[in-house]
């Protein structure tokens, strides 16, 4: 027996149901408006802490589980967009709705160029999921997120931008995204690095380093003026900056970094000892390096916590932490090691590359050696292989505009480097989605159809040469290595000196690739992989350009322009100027000779080495004279390198750190 409802009650029930629908639409919108793509570049725009990391289900949709909040930026507490239920709050559901409607005012010539300049990198994520890990780990980061913030504190001191984005007005959101991505109000891409338009502030502020007095930087060749200070060795010291010398006038006093920067050091210091508190009696290498490198920041010695930072290793943490002073590119001298904090996580795959490696290390040395030269002598070295790791945070001068350091050997100066540092390759970066497809548009656009179709990247090519590159620091005639008591940065000067050992490193790596197939460490297909990553990699660094907008050079687009050149001349590459690129648009393509390229790096190998066993200046300035600065058909060929791969905006690593509540 059916019952049946009468048509009026019907009626009225659906009408009822209806009206539920669009109320719960109402209050529950679908968030389809924007793509994935728009929605990344409109919160990125409007400094926002928002990333859709992926459309999980396809369905057009930002669901709250595919929603990354970002560290580091203004806001990037998650509780404030996602709730306690996994909901998107009404502060998410209001700021999505303003992210589709147009900006109430049309951008100036200013404005314009800063959006110009943000369009040239695209936000790519870097996230971590703490959920398994123990309250004590999540204790830690949370530490650690803290003495990040204090590190880019420290940098902006250094970089002389610190408190200049108080000066942007708060509804320039654009200006301050900009800001916070290049970590000064000054634009960096190349496009817009040389616009007079393109700042994140009026009126537009002097580019004056925090490291020196800004009277001596009003003149010209001010760094080679310090050089010649009686107390140089002082004043160029790495680990202090440099002011007016009170008792003396137009004299100059190094003052150590605990000094110049009182507060900000004894902040991070705490945070560091925190972060050590937070982990107990667990991780006992890495508690052992965080109290280390907390008393460092107070002392300005920095070999303790050098010392402990080498004890940690692949075998006795699943965590790896540097937080200190290193690099010196950032500097307009190259002297003044910059603060940087990155945390990231053991990958246990390097252990079987050192054990690949290990037994090779001193028979690598020998091959370096002699290939360099007279008077350098082969040495038995005792540095420890690369551990592979993926990041989870970048700080300070480790975090870039765009693209992120892939590997690195520390310390660069003292005992502890001395004995051979400690060397990590980065696993996880350029490994997503959008950065794989950006790889191949920029790629096709440049080789030619044999080269682009043959020995596709896999992933690993990467990881290897970066592993055999911070490998190489640690080989041959390094920073400390001296000719006549002078080492490298005094033998050429601390650019020339830097664009050099990352010269020696990376074509080191490619030597030594072909040296490990006769070992039986790579395959002869590896070895082409390898070779095909390292020349796509050197494209990338020529489009940036060979110098900054302050005339600063760049030193990994330099050596690129090193290698490359070197490798046209020996014909290993060749460049055909009416054959269309792998995309059928382009006009004029390289096309690479993997028989020929082996003979054309050895030849380059030798006369790099050569010229760093020597401190042979003028041969290193002959070289940089050749492929760097010339007005040649090479050049000719960078500029549409460099155009190319403009055209596909440039990865600019976002973090985000997920852990429960």
């Amino acid at each position: 027996m059916h019952r049946q409802i009468p048509l009026r009650l019907a009626t009225m029930l659906l009408v009822a149901l209806l009206t539920a629908c669009a109320q719960k639409s109402a209050q529950a919108p679908a968030f389809s408006t924007l793509t994935r793509a728009q929605f990344n570049d409109a919160t990125a725009q409007r400094f926002l802490p928002l990333f859709w990391r992926d459309d999980a289900d396809g369905n057009g949709q930002l669901e709250p589980a595919e929603l990354a909040v970002l560290w580091g930026l203004p806001d990037d507490d998650a509780s404030l967009w996602i709730d306690a239920e996994g909901k998107f709050t009404q502060r998410f559901i209001d700021t999505y709705a303003s992210l589709s409607k147009p900006a109430a005012t049309q951008p100036d010539a200013r404005q314009q160029a800063v959006l110009k300049e943000l369009a040239q990198s695209a936000p790519t994520l870097v996230l971590t999921d703490l959920a398994k890990d123990t309250p004590a780990e999540r204790g830690m980061v949370r530490h650690l997120q803290v003495a990040a913030k204090g590190i880019e504190r420290l940098y902006a001191d250094q970089k002389g931008t610190a408190g200049l984005e108080q000066k942007i007005p708060a509804d320039d959101l654009a200006s301050r995204a900009m800001f916070h991505r290049n970590q000064s109000p000054f634009c960096e891409a190349p496009q817009t690095e040389n616009d007079p338009d393109c700042v994140a502030l009026l009126p537009r502020p002097a580019q004056v380093s925090g490291l020196y007095p800004a009277t001596v930087q009003e003149r010209p060749g001010f760094c080679q003026r310090l050089e010649k200070e009686p107390d140089a060795k002082a004043l160029l010291d790495h680990y202090s900056s440099v002011a007016d010398d009170p008792a003396k006038a137009g004299h100059f006093i190094a003052v150590p970094y605990p000094q110049a920067w009182a507060d900000d050091m004894a902040a991070v210091a705490k945070e560091l000892n925190a972060a050590a508190d937070a982990l107990g009696g667990n991780e006992t290498a890495l508690v052992a390096y965080l109290r280390a490198a907390a008393q460092s920041f107070a002392s300005n010695d920095w070999e303790p916590a050098n010392r402990a930072w080498k004890a940690m290793n692949a075998t006795n943490s699943k965590w790896f932490l540097r937080v200190a002073p290193d690099e010196v590119y950032y500097d307009p001298c190259a002297w003044k090691a910059g603060f940087a904090l990155q945390l990231a996580r053991i990958n246990p795959d390097s252990i079987q590359w050192q054990q690949k490696l290990e037994p090779l290390k001193n028979e690598m040395e020998q091959q370096i050696a002699t290939l360099a030269g007279k008077p350098y002598k082969a040495r038995e070295v005792k540095f420890a292989l690369p551990d592979f790791i993926d990041v989870v945070l970048n700080a300070g001068d480790q975090r870039s505009p765009s693209g992120a350091t892939i590997g690195q050997s520390l310390p660069n100066w003292g005992p502890v480097a001395d004995s051979g540092g400690r060397t990590v390759a980065m696993t996880n970066l350029y490994t997503d989605a959008d950065s794989l497809a950006r790889k191949r548009e920029q790629e096709s656009s440049v080789l030619c159809k044999a080269t682009a179709e043959s020995f596709r990247p896999q992933g690993k090519e990467t990881v290897l040469n970066s592993l055999l590159h911070e490998a190489a620091h640690n080989l041959g005639p390094s920073h400390e290595y001296a000719v006549a008591g002078k080492t490298d940065t005094v033998a050429f000067g601390g650019t020339l000196a830097s664009t050099f050992e990352e010269l020696k490193a990376q074509n080191s790596a490619l030597y030594l690739t072909s040296y490990l197939v006769g070992k039986g460490v790579f395959t002869d297909e590896e070895r082409k992989r390898i070779l095909r990553d390292d020349i796509t990699w050197a494209f990338g660094h020529i489009s940036r350009g060979m110098y900054a907008a302050d005339g600063t050079p760049r030193n990994y687009s330099q050596l690129a322009a090193i290698q490359i050149g070197s490798f046209l001349d020996a014909g290993a590459l060749t460049w055909t100027d009416d054959e269309k690129a792998a995309n059928g648009t382009d006009t004029g393509c390289l096309q690479a000779d993997y028989d020929k390229l082996p003979a054309a790096v050895e030849k380059l190998e030798q006369a790099v080495l050569g010229i760093k066993a020597r401190a042979d200046r003028k041969g290193a300035e002959a070289l940089k004279a050749k492929y760097v600065d010339a007005k040649d058909r090479f050049a000719t060929i960078k500029s549409a390198i460099a155009g190319r791969y403009q055209r596909t905006p440039k990865a600019n690593f976002v973090y985000s750190v997920a852990m429960p509540r």
